[in-house]
């Protein structure tokens, strides 16, 4: 078997410094800032970008460079800790900001730090444990049938330390370029982080762009086809549908508007359309796109149990220190303890029969997830489709039961909010351990990180969240957060049954159509949901890396040393925007007295120059070509760097 003869970078005789005291702290600071990176990022995209290649690049910038210690199991456990942070930022804010949002109706009373930790501690910690006993089943038994694409690059990009220094540089450049642009963008204000045309001979149809850092990046890390599905979506929105909505319903009024559709169109323009009518068919297909990827996922789901439960604690006496895991006494304590936090905890809303659904549930998603990004990676982890699915059962059964009105859907939403972060949290610790599996690490100090990685994002996630809703309304332009938003939508139209229905359905069936044509239904879907404005500098980060992908090269290796080049750098720039916009958040929050009006200013408002001088939209057209240029010559830099050698 090819696993046996397996022989990791460092072999398991060997005992090299790993969990310590500078790689918990380092990795516990990546956590929170990547976790806040992200926290801000999904909310504002609807999308995610892995923090494990990030934070291992970091991580050996500052261990090796700065304090001279060279233990490549150090720099992972830094990576496991810090990329814990990002996942479980991931599964929060896909969920939790509907308990703002259904405040802000008066539905229900704002969630309490307490709670909103409490629930991410426990669905971290759970989504950790659960994984734990398929480690054997998955990242060693199908070593070499399972990929783990995140999980090999990591490895390799550690194995490859003595380069942590340039890549490092890379990945801070990128950090400080779009740290500064954003705050001249969303801070000072000096051009438009939101370019917006509407085209008046084209009745109901407009475009856009949101100018900034981070969809740049996360379009060059997904790539031209991603992009393109994305910017399909988008397309279809705003060129056909909402034209087609002006077209024919001009005199017509619509539930959920109250007035005539022209109206609507006077009045708000584009974005009164796509916010009453659009958002909806988007949320149908985002939906379905989730529940195709979940039946299409049963051979897989079968077979994962099957293989799992075989290989169940088969390692787990071995005296070899990279076969050790965490005990299966602990496992069983540590999710039994959960089970009775979730049940008893007043802060937590759940009881008996909601917190058994939680494991049951969490259970079989860790087992779906932990298998899913093996084959096809964490960014296409149908996480959603998972928190979607659910919700939607977990929902009926519980207006079954007898809890309905908002105590049901406040008890629903934690559902799917433990269920989100359990999925997301098991398949980031499945990338990890097969970055540890291959470097060498020791499983038991890897699990013991991600625990830690979930305390510590639990602490901070809470706090990230009220600040983001301070500064802006969940659900507004600024941040749309566009998953919690649809999750919110799901449980009002189970347990309500208030949703347009036809609108929703509209989306079902396009699903339902891309899906028969074979093209990935999740990124079209996304696309279609959220406004063209964020669909469209995403594909321009895609098309950059589809230039750079096909020129010519010396070498294979050049191709590759320039496109990694430029992962890297946009990784920064991800994580420069997400820190900056977190910030920026902190200043809309903070008074700074009143103006000539009597009404009150923040210190962003001090800082706004827009009144004073601003370039414009064509201003943030050159600022963000501009933008693009610093990655081409990044990624530039990087082949330079490999015909060097």
């Amino acid at each position: 078997m090819e696993n046996k003869k397996f022989q990791p970078y460092i072999p398991a005789d060997k005992v090299v410094p790993e969990f310590t005291v500078v790689s918990v702290i380092l990795g516990a600071l990546l956590a929170i800032l990547f976790g806040g990176a992200n926290a801000y990022i999904g909310l504002r995209v609807g999308m995610t970008v892995s923090a494990s290649i990030p934070a291992a690049v970091v991580s050996m910038g500052i261990i090796r460079k700065l304090l001279k210690r060279d233990s490549i199991l150090e720099n992972n456990m830094v990576q496991t800790i810090g990329s814990a942070g990002e996942s479980v930022a991931a599964g929060a804010i896909f969920t939790l900001p509907a308990l703002f949002m259904w405040a802000d109706e008066g539905l229900c009373d704002v969630p309490s730090l307490i709670e909103i930790g409490l629930i991410a501690l426990c669905g971290g910690v759970l989504g950790v444990l659960l994984m734990i006993p398929l480690r054997s089943a998955l990242i060693v038994k199908e070593h070499g049938v399972l990929a783990y694409p995140e999980g090999q690059a990591c490895a390799e990009v550690l194995i490859a330390g003595e380069e942590g220094g340039a890549k490092a540089s890379t990945v801070f450049t990128g950090l400080g370029i779009a740290a500064i642009y954003k705050f001249i963008a969303d801070g000072l204000k000096l051009f438009p982080s939101e370019v917006d045309y509407t085209i008046s001979a084209y009745k109901g149809a407009g475009v856009g762009m949101d100018v900034l850092p981070a969809l740049a990046g996360v379009g060059y890390i997904c790539g031209v086809r991603v992009s393109s599905y994305l910017f399909a979506g988008g397309t279809l929105a705003w060129f056909v549908i909402m034209p087609l909505i002006a077209l024919f319903g001009s005199d017509l009024t619509i539930y959920p508007a109250s007035v005539t559709i022209a109206e609507l169109w006077e009045t708000e323009g584009t974005w009164g359309l796509w916010s009453n009518y659009v958002k909806y068919i988007g949320a149908g297909a985002v939906a379905t796109g989730g529940i195709l990827s979940l039946i299409k996922s049963l051979p897989l789901i079968i077979t994962t149990f099957r293989d799992a439960i075989g290989g169940y604690g088969k390692n787990g006496k071995s005296t070899l220190r990279t076969e050790q895991d965490l005990s299966m006494k602990t496992l069983g304590l540590g999710v039994l303890l959960i089970a009775l936090a979730l049940w008893l905890i007043p802060s937590i809303p759940l009881n008996f029969f909601s917190a058994l659904i939680v494991i049951v549930f969490g259970f079989f998603f860790a087992t779906v997830s932990s298998r899913m990004v093996g084959l096809i990676g964490s960014s296409n982890n149908p996480v959603s489709g998972m928190a979607i699915a659910t919700l939607l059962i977990s929902t009926m059964l519980l207006k079954a039961t007898g809890t309905t009105g908002s105590n049901g859907m406040i008890a629903a939403i934690t559902i799917g909010s433990l269920i989100c972060i359990i999925a997301a949290i098991a398949g980031d610790t499945s990338q990890d351990l097969k970055t540890g599996f291959l470097v060498g690490a020791t499983p038991k100090k890897q699990q013991m990180g991600e625990i830690i990685g979930c305390i510590i994002s639990a602490l901070a996630v809470g706090g990230i969240l009220y600040l983001l809703s301070a500064a802006w309304t969940y659900g507004s332009k600024d941040l749309p957060a566009a998953q919690a938003s649809l999750m919110k939508m799901v449980v009002e139209g189970v347990m309500g049954g208030n949703l347009p229905w036809a609108l929703v359905f509209i989306g079902v069936f396009i699903a339902l159509v891309i899906e028969i044509l074979g093209v990935p239904v999740m990124p079209f879907a996304i696309g279609l949901y959220l406004p063209i404005h964020l669909s469209t500098p995403i594909m321009a980060g895609g098309l950059l890396r589809f230039f750079l992908e096909k020129r010519k090269y010396a070498s294979e290796k050049a191709k590759n040393d320039c496109v990694q080049s430029g992962v890297l750098y946009t990784s920064g720039m991800i994580a420069g925007e997400g820190i900056i916009g977190i910030l920026l958040a902190v200043f809309a929050i903070i008074p700074m007295g009143v103006d000539a009006t009597g009404a009150k200013i923040s210190l962003g408002d001090v800082i706004n120059i827009s009144d004073k001088i601003s370039l414009g939209n064509i201003g943030g057209l050159l600022a963000f070509a501009a933008l693009l240029f610093t990655v081409y010559l990044a990624a530039k830099k990087g082949e330079k760097a490999s015909k060097d050698k």
